[in-house]
């Protein structure tokens, strides 16, 4: 118990999945958390289950492609706790796509939500946890940003995105001496909604060669890559930056 004891935390799309796995682990730790959602009714319901378990846990609306959005989030948090010290971009789409029948709008649609928001959100944590000594930003990329798919280019690029300037904004804080450490996170097949969604799509030999490719033998559970993060998140951490935390039962080792 303890490992991230009373440190602030916001986690975007937090309402389900990963997120919200990944905040009531840190609130079982120690920590409060602050969850950001698209969605306020189930937003506010699942920081209100966390509430229910004792827990410090806010619910804030917010569409992570809006600039000026962020800074008012930024500062809602530090309204509420004086400062940030975690930050989880853990929103994110997931979206077929048949490469010659695409279209820039979904490019830019996939590409905002998963990339330009990871961007829009390190930068304004990186001005929050600075004036509070330090902080470790946690970027969730995905396999599918180390590996490609021929269903999902616009995911690919945008999990490579996230990836690659994980490392840029580590070397950044670290060249500035903010004692901000900034890492990413690559799950593999997690049984949350947005996957289900897409392996719905696949036919059902697609679906059995997936689990076939996954060494340890099945999906990961959100609670999987939650203990990923809160390892990242914690002092535990504290020799890392500009990491690839790859959990994904084994699946990329082929």
């Amino acid at each position: 118990m303890g490992r991230v004891q009373d440190k602030v935390a916001l986690i975007t799309g937090g309402t389900a999945g990963i997120g919200y796995a990944s905040a009531e682990l840190i609130c079982r730790e120690g920590g409060k958390v602050v969850i950001t959602d698209l969605r306020p009714a189930e937003g506010e319901a699942s920081a209100q289950k966390l509430r229910d378990q004792g827990y410090d846990a806010m619910f804030v609306e917010q569409d992570v492609t809006d600039e000026t959005r962020w800074e008012e989030v930024m500062a809602e948090v530090v309204k509420r706790h004086g400062r940030l010290d975690i930050l989880v971009n853990n929103a994110g789409v997931g979206i077929e796509t048949d490469l010659e029948e695409s279209d820039l709008a979904h490019w830019r649609f996939v590409n905002g939500v998963n990339m330009e928001a990871v961007f829009m959100g390190t930068k304004n944590a990186v001005k929050q946890m600075k004036l509070n000594g330090g902080g470790s930003i946690i970027n969730i990329s995905s396999i599918e940003g180390l590996v490609g798919d021929p269903r999902f280019g616009a995911y690919n690029a945008s999990k490579g995105g996230v990836r690659l300037f994980t490392k840029s904004a580590a070397l950044y804080c670290a060249e500035k001496k903010y004692n901000i450490r900034v890492n990413s996170v690559h799950p593999g097949f997690t049984q949350t909604p947005m996957v289900d969604d897409a392996i719905g799509l696949f036919s059902e030999a697609d679906a059995e060669r997936i689990n076939r490719e996954i060494a340890i033998g099945y999906m990961a559970d959100p609670i999987d890559q939650a203990y990923g993060i809160l390892f990242l998140a914690s002092d535990e951490s504290r020799y890392m930056t500009g990491s690839e935390l790859v959990i994904d039962g084994g699946y990329t080792a082929h």
